[in-house]
């Protein structure tokens, strides 16, 4: 918990160099209704070194980048354990895009103070967003990271299409919700709209 911002904290700890690609979490149910609540708290991952007694990562999960898509449901326990029937749930770092993924010490050197910052600024405006509309931005801003490069046009991000249409299937017109996140996207100063369908990543953030 956080005096200054309020904020919580969840850590999650780990012998070793990396998380992989999900971590284990609480009670499904629990997790997905408190994803709504402004108790949802951030995720803190802290990955050390037993035999040397050291901590070599530590990176942050922004809560807003908390959506019931990057929760996983777990199978319920068999009818033979203690907690008969209980549902568990994972969370999906893979479905975290990078952005998401805020370094405060990587393999063992601490990260720049202001860089830190600036990474959690570019991405807070969509603490100001419902988590069905924040799943949708953050969707778009993994194909961008996808694409690979600061400048692209309006088709490359249409090359993903299937892959939107895929989270969403229940959506049939994929291609004006597109170009709708980018709007909120430029708005927002994450994206810059160079004219002509050319789009570019700002890098200064907001």
């Amino acid at each position: 918990f956080c005096p200054s911002c309020l904020d919580q904290f969840e850590v999650k700890a780990k012998n070793g160099k990396s998380f992989g690609r999900s971590v284990a979490d609480g009670a499904y149910d629990t997790k997905i209704e408190r994803l709504k609540s402004k108790t949802n708290p951030n995720l803190l991952l802290l990955g050390y070194e037993k035999s040397a007694g050291r901590v070599r990562n530590v990176c942050i999960i922004p809560k807003h980048f908390f959506v019931p898509e990057i929760i996983q449901r777990r199978k319920p326990l068999a009818v033979t354990a203690r907690r008969a029937g209980w549902v568990g749930s994972n969370i999906l770092l893979s479905m975290v895009p990078d952005i998401g993924r805020i370094f405060v010490l990587r393999d063992g050197v601490p990260e720049s103070r202001d860089e830190v910052l600036a990474k959690w600024r570019k991405t807070a405006f969509l603490q100001d967003t419902s988590a069905k509309a924040r799943g949708w931005l953050i969707e778009v801003m993994k194909v961008v990271e996808a694409i690979g490069r600061p400048d692209f046009k309006l088709e490359d991000v249409y090359a993903y299409e299937k892959r939107l249409w895929s989270i969403y299937p229940g959506n049939n017109n994929i291609r004006p919700k597109i170009r709708q996140q980018l709007q909120v996207l430029r708005d927002k100063k994450y994206l810059e709209f160079v004219g002509k369908g050319h789009y570019r990543l700002n890098c200064g953030g907001n």
